[in-house]
């Protein structure tokens, strides 16, 4: 605990998540700092616990380019995370476009931030989401009707295959008390304007639906959905050593393809056979099926009654004999 006499409360707290975090990681530690209150925070309590746990923590600023002045914004930054005796650093990325301007920079920014945990030498990357995040994306996901791995939000430590481990020591605390430990501290943040920009649907779910839920609502529907994450998480970690113990016996490699028992796939209950099924279909293709494209490639094995192949993004999904298979388009 923090005994230091007038610590405030809103500093206390974050700084608390953050000992927390620091405690389940070996090695040094990037703070990903874009300038913004939740990020300055997660900087500031880390400048502060790092040094008493002998981890090194450096600061990395992503610059996306995409807003005139960025290099001037990412400099201020680095700056201020040198004021609080932590190293940091500048790195410039180009945000290719493919799935739109969110998920680009997205995509961009932790392509950099992985770069420079290892040129640093880091095995985590500290990300500075608060549960106000989290339930932005879990009411992002119920929109989108994208199923449990949507609403089961953000994890608060996701590793990578390759690359680091994605750390979020903030998810339980809300971003208001963030602020409040940026003003303790005199900090002040960098108020990014794509923030304030209505044209993405994170902005409006934050500035108009959330606040409407609070109101009609009552108090704690942030903290709600937040739970409701967590415990999706759980079952979704439960299926996956399911799928896990089982893939190994149902699936063959095919021509082009992969192969799945539909024995199997019938035997199954419904969660588990459609979550095999996107497994498969994620793991060989790389491709993220619809719940309508999931329940037709299930049909091939509950409701059989020789329909042809069923197109799917980059593959086939096919009846042949006792299995169903999942093969690239010529």
């Amino acid at each position: 605990m923090d005994h230091r006499p007038g610590l405030d409360p809103s500093v206390a707290e974050v700084r608390r998540a953050v000992r927390t975090a620091l405690d389940e990681i070996e090695g040094a530690v990037v703070v990903a700092l874009s300038g913004g209150p939740d990020s300055l925070a997660l900087a500031l309590a880390t400048a502060f616990e790092a040094p008493r746990r002998g981890v090194r923590a450096e600061a990395v600023v992503i610059d996306h380019g995409l807003q005139e002045g960025s290099d001037a914004v990412a400099r201020r930054a680095a700056d201020a995370a040198r004021s609080f005796g932590l190293e940091a650093r500048v790195v410039r990325v180009e945000v290719v476009p493919a799935e739109g301007p969110e998920a680009d920079a997205r995509a961009a920014r932790y392509a950099g931030l992985a770069r420079a945990a290892e040129e640093i030498g880091a095995d985590a990357v500290l990300l500075g989401h608060t549960l106000d995040d989290q339930a932005e994306t879990v009411l992002l996901g119920l929109a989108r009707g994208s199923g449990t791995a949507s609403l089961a939000g953000m994890a608060p430590r996701r590793r990578d295959e390759t690359g680091p481990t994605w750390v979020r020591p903030l998810l339980g605390v809300r971003r208001r008390t963030t602020v409040a430990a940026c003003a303790a501290e005199s900090v002040e943040p960098w108020t990014d304007p794509h923030n304030a920009d209505p044209t993405f649907s994170r902005v409006r779910v934050r500035e108009h639906v959330l606040p409407v839920l609070e109101a009609e609502l009552g108090p704690g529907v942030a903290e709600a959905l937040a739970r409701t994450a967590e415990q999706l998480r759980e079952d979704a970690e439960a299926f996956q050593e399911m799928i896990d113990e089982t893939i190994e016996d149902i699936v063959e490699h095919a021509e082009a393809g992969i192969s799945i028992s539909v024995a199997a796939l019938a035997a199954n209950p419904a969660a588990l056979r459609h979550r095999i099924i996107r497994y498969v279909a994620d793991s060989e293709f790389g491709v993220s099926l619809s719940r309508t494209q999931t329940l037709e490639v299930a049909r091939l094995a509950t409701d059989w009654r020789g329909q042809g192949p069923i197109d799917l993004p980059r593959c086939l999904a096919r009846r042949v004999g006792a299995r169903i298979e999942l093969v690239a388009r010529a």
